[in-house]
């Protein structure tokens, strides 16, 4: 990991599941929009210019999961 993208908090928080299906994903505290799966989590990384495999997924520098790991998602998208 570039130590020059990350600071002391993780750039990246995937929120709680809303009411309406999906997380909210913030970037350095801006909203970036809401994922409804690990693909939208990756795409969101990819357009903010961050490490996108698999690993940075798990990797607790990177990203601050809120209401569940990167498995818990709403059923189905709205």
């Amino acid at each position: 990991m570039d130590p020059g993208i990350m600071g002391t908090n993780p750039p990246v928080t995937v929120h709680p599941i809303e009411p309406s299906g999906g997380r909210p994903v913030t970037i350095r505290g801006e909203p970036v929009g809401t994922a409804h799966d690990l693909f939208d989590v990756l795409e969101f990384l990819r357009r903010a210019n961050l490490p996108e495999t698999d690993t940075a997924i798990d990797d607790p520098a990177l990203i601050e999961w809120r209401g569940g790991g990167p498995q818990s998602w709403a059923e189905s998208p709205p």
